[in-house]
């Protein structure tokens, strides 16, 4: 059996992709979160609750918890994306402990402590919202209400970061009922769990934005016109290496009062710099036309969610 590499490295690529932004998800919890007593939303903010309370530390309950989500997530979203979403899990997990032990203690210090709770909390919620963000366009998730924001946002055309940021603001909430203790075992006093049940909406707030951002960044598509004499050439180019579809539409050149065909494509944003050179080294003096739009659903792009669809209906 022929080993197909073009996949294997597309495939290689989205985990890698995956394993960045868990890098990011983590250093944003180890460096800026937990150093100071901070509390997030999903599974990592329940397990930093039970850290401030117990000792145990996040990587553990973290794991544990996912692992329950996880099975739901098989039987939902497939095992496409579960391979991936195992994969951060256990990444995420291993690096949640590593990375409070391995770190020096001058790296919080001088990144979170002494710059403060706001800064750190908005820091912390950036990297985090990014090494999520990054994740998910790969088809992964680091878990928790991840899992259950993909799982509605593939029956409904609801914002996976407003379905985060719903179920954060519960657990961060609820993190007034459980004791926290700081890192030099001192218990932190009511007036102190207010405000940082406070930064954790600030956080979450920061988080869920930057993760719309990011998504919407991801998906974003263009529409491309070409025309040149050459369009055959093209049209074979498009479909062959970047398997992307290409419509041929008749045209007539007003002022030479020829026909021609124009091409129509519709790609991702981030092909279109790779489409335009493999364009003008066929044909330097072609014309194209690029056009940001706004949706592009069907086969390769976003698809339409049913359910919103017999509603409306």
């Amino acid at each position: 059996m022929a080993i197909d590499y073009k996949k294997l490295l597309i495939s290689f690529k989205e985990y890698l992709l995956v394993a960045l932004g868990i890098l990011l998800y983590v250093l944003g919890w180890t460096v800026f979160l937990v150093p100071n007593n901070l509390v997030g939303g999903g599974v990592t903010g329940i397990s930093s609750i039970i850290q401030y309370a117990t000792g145990i530390k996040i990587g553990y309950s973290y794991f544990a918890l996912n692992a329950i989500l996880l099975i739901v997530a098989l039987v939902i979203l497939g095992k496409s994306f579960g391979a991936k979403t195992v994969f951060a899990i256990v990444l995420a997990s291993v690096g949640l402990n590593v990375f409070q032990t391995i770190l020096p203690a001058e790296i919080p210090q001088t990144l979170a402590i002494e710059n403060g709770k706001l800064m750190s909390t908005i820091m912390g919620g950036i990297m985090v919202g990014v090494g999520i963000g990054m994740t998910m366009s790969q088809g992964g998730s680091t878990g928790g209400t991840d899992i259950i924001a993909l799982i509605v946002n593939k029956y409904r055309n609801v914002s996976p970061g407003r379905m985060i940021l719903v179920m954060d603001v519960v657990i961060i909430a609820s993190s007034m009922l459980v004791p926290s203790y700081t890192p030099s075992g001192e218990l932190m006093p009511i007036t102190e769990k207010i405000t940082t049940v406070v930064y954790g909406f600030i956080l979450i707030a920061v988080c869920s934005t930057v993760l719309d951002l990011y998504i919407a960044g991801a998906q974003q598509s263009v529409q491309l016109f070409i025309l040149s004499h050459k369009y055959g050439e093209i049209a074979d180019m498009i479909t062959k290496d970047l398997h992307r579809g290409v419509t041929a539409l008749n045209g007539r050149g007003w002022y030479t009062q020829s026909d021609t065909e124009v091409l129509m494509v519709l790609t991702r944003k981030s092909d279109l710099k790779i489409l335009l050179k493999m364009v003008k080294s066929i044909d330097p003096d072609a014309f194209l036309s690029v056009s940001s739009v706004t949706g592009v659903y069907g086969k390769g792009f976003q698809t339409i969610k049913m359910a919103r669809a017999k509603k409306m209906k």
